[in-house]
């Protein structure tokens, strides 16, 4: 790797070129992205997982643009035309499209018009016009030309011939594509029409239109999909003349005889081979940009949806509404056992309310149940409508609290019908499963979510028109940066949540829990090393995500990492702490004792950097912390609101469901999300919604709009 990518990432990413060299050497080591975050600090001198994600990102591009530069290069010189200008050229190029457009006369082509007319021996005539030194007789020049055998019939066909070569040659220079392509991504104007009469989710853009330059990602994600689904026709509109007239002032010799030739060849190179590839590449630019915000916004509402507290100690019903086939109810005890089973039909056809709240609360009462999950899909609202009923009645009844909450069931039917969820429940059917996530996303959400596809779980902006596999691994390494910050029960996690794990790929995994099932569960972390296919470099990047609390080293329930423990027990030694305090948690203390010494004196006597000793000082205050219960809890409910309900000026409490480049959907307990438009976010200018709330927030809303008949609520945050 040369010098020159390490300047680039790091004025790209605003850090030091040492950092980027660390970093860098360290994932060629074979080191993962949290482990590097968590445990090597003072080598990348406390580069966050999201920094570090961006270099292991960028570093794979602009190692791909290097080796596409010396291919491209390589691929020239064999055939004897490689220049210094043209390797100069090639070799400063910034992006990919640069050398492709370099690269592009140079390339195998598939027969067109210009090889045709150059294998019928024209490209002499051409080369003669496009000199521009020609005095002659022109007409005679043309007639030489002539041969039948050839298919040359005319003079007329020859200088077509010279004239499809020359218009080859413009289409070919790099130079005009590149000024081309910036001309048109600065003055061209996206213009859509609508081919339907029809409503449908794209009348907006059914005669719309708006600079390329200005247009949001999401409308040109939108726009795709409409263009894709033959409902709206797109194309680019700009001053052709001007290009027209650069391509003829950069291409004209000054010649009275050949000129006529040369401008007809570049109206023709433009139209017919210029003009259609560029506007491919600049849609597809705009598309990969709108793909790379849609892949961003997705992340960030993703981390925060599995990074949501979860529910501890309470007993959960999980609730899947439905209509024909009834409601499916799922009870699990405060780990998340299943418990007990059932199916109510509260809703149409059978509208079975009073049946619905008996079998209800005979099971609320006889487990003891203290929240309901219930999910957001069909039938949802009417569910909520009896759930509220049940909850009143409990009340007046018994004077019982119960509370519920809705939780998106995005994805549960595709983990029901998943192998996985056969495995956990061979004896259950598919619909009692889903109605198990649903209510374990409530107890977990983190170790339930992970077993669904990220694309499923419903929280992106048009996700699913988005390169599959770019979104594939972006999504992937959000839940691993996730997964491990908050670390997981050696002994409990599944082998979907173990794969997770900083060096733990899907045979491990399964290796880890087919070793626990055979031999009990793990007593210490170094046990790890027994299991198949887990050495030492993997144990070395595992380890410190993972918790064992039944063992009899205090340590292996906390995020230090084993090479850290002689460092953390002379620690606890220095500060007059004694082994018995430790394993009662009696050092919340720690910080007030360790900020008698002076950090960097402390550091130095322990063998270790001051980042690494801030981090096992915070975790030996607070043992196995767990960082998501700093993070607002889900907000429990006992009643329901109807849309009819809504006046303009009511004040509600809301939760964030999804964030959107140009809002924020909030569930404020009519079953329709309510949108609070980046504008009504806050007095001031807002550049994202994101830079204001994030999935799972609670926040007051003020109602400014209700459409009842399209189903639309506005909300402002502005009080």
């Amino acid at each position: 790797m040369t010098g020159n990518i390490e300047q680039k990432l790091a004025k790209e990413l605003s850090i030091n070129e040492s950092q980027v060299i660390s970093v860098v050497e360290m994932m060629d080591e074979g080191n993962t992205v949290p482990f590097i975050a968590r445990y090597r600090k003072e080598r990348t001198g406390g580069l966050d997982d999201e920094v570090l994600r961006k270099l292991s990102e960028r570093l794979i591009y602009i190692k791909g643009l290097e080796e596409k530069k010396q291919t491209v290069i390589r691929l020239i010189g064999d055939q004897e035309k490689l220049t210094e200008e043209i390797k100069f050229s090639i070799l400063k190029s910034e992006t990919l499209t640069e050398v492709e457009d370099i690269y592009r006369p140079f390339k195998m082509k598939k027969r067109t018009r210009a090889t045709m007319a150059e294998e019928k021996g024209l490209k002499s005539l051409a080369q003669l016009v496009w000199s521009g030194n020609f005095k002659g007789d022109f007409e005679s020049e043309m007639e030489k030309m002539i041969n039948l055998e050839k298919g040359i019939d005319s003079k007329e066909t020859a200088i077509k011939g010279a004239m499809d070569i020359i218009s080859e040659m413009i289409s070919d220079t790099a130079e005009f594509r590149k000024w081309i392509r910036s001309y048109i991504q600065r003055e061209a104007v996206i213009v859509t029409k609508g081919s339907s009469e029809e409503p449908t989710p794209y009348e907006m853009y059914y005669d719309y239109k708006e600079p390329i330059r200005n247009i949001p990602p999401y409308r040109i994600l939108a726009i795709n999909r409409g263009e894709k689904e033959k409902v709206l026709s797109v194309k680019l509109d700009y001053m052709v003349d001007i290009v027209i007239q650069y391509l003829e002032v950069k291409c004209a010799k000054g010649n009275n005889i050949t000129d006529k030739y040369i401008k007809e060849s570049v109206k023709d190179s433009y139209k017919r081979l210029i003009y259609p590839s560029i506007e491919r590449e600049i849609r597809a630019e705009l598309t990969q940009i709108a793909e790379e915000r849609a892949i961003e916004i997705f992340k960030t509402n993703l981390k925060s949806l599995i990074m949501q507290p979860p529910i501890k100690d309470k007993v959960v019903m999980g609730f899947d509404p439905g209509f024909r086939t009834g409601c499916k109810v799922a009870v699990l005890d405060k780990t998340g056992k299943f418990l007990e089973k059932a199916t109510v039909y509260p809703t149409a056809p059978r509208k079975d309310i009073n049946g619905t709240i008996s079998k209800l609360k005979e099971l609320v009462l006889k487990e003891n149940i203290d929240v309901i999950s219930l999910g957001n899909g069909t039938a949802s609202r009417e569910s909520e409508e009896v759930i509220s009923l049940l909850i009143k009645e409990l009340k007046e009844e018994n004077g019982r609290e119960l509370y519920y909450v809705i939780v998106s069931e995005a994805g549960a039917s595709v983990y029901s019908a998943s192998k996985l969820a056969a495995d956990e429940y061979p004896s259950l059917d598919v619909t009692i499963r889903g109605a198990i996530s649903i209510g374990r996303r409530l107890q977990d959400p983190l170790s339930e979510l992970v077993k669904i596809d990220p694309k499923s779980i419903g929280v992106g902006q048009y996700q699913h028109d988005v390169a599959g596999k770019k979104l594939d691994e972006s999504l992937k390494g959000t839940v691993e940066d996730v997964v491990n910050k908050v670390g997981v029960d050696l002994n409990m996690a599944t082998p979907s949540l173990l794969s997770y794990i900083s060096g733990i790929n899907d045979t491990i995994a399964q290796n880890i829990v087919s070793y626990r099932d055979e031999k009990g569960k793990f007593t210490s972390r170094k046990e790890l090393l027994k299991v198949k296919r887990l050495g030492q470099k993997a144990f070395e990047q595992c380890a410190g995500f993972l918790r064992v609390m039944e063992s009899k080293e205090p340590l292996d329930n906390t995020s230090v990492h084993p090479e850290s423990y002689a460092s953390a027990k002379k620690l606890v030694d220095m500060l007059g702490y004694n082994k018995d305090d430790f394993k009662s948690g009696s050092l919340k203390d720690i910080e007030e004792k360790a900020g008698e010494f002076s950090l960097e004196e402390l550091a130095d006597n322990l063998g270790i950097g001051k980042l690494t000793l801030v981090d096992i000082i915070k975790e030996l205050k607070k043992p196995g912390r767990d960082p998501r219960e700093e993070l607002p809890k889900p907000m429990l409910k006992t009643g329901v609101l109807d849309i009819t309900q809504l006046k303009i000026g009511m004040l509600l409490i809301g939760t964030v469901r999804n964030v959107s480049d140009f809002g924020a959907f909030v569930d404020i307990g009519v079953h329709q999300d309510g949108l609070v438009h980046k504008s009504q976010m806050a007095d001031t200018f807002v550049k994202h919604p994101l830079d204001i709330v994030k999935v799972g927030d609670i926040i007051n809303v003020k109602v400014i709009e209700v459409d009842e008949k399209r189903g639309r609520i506005s909300l402002t945050m502005k009080m």
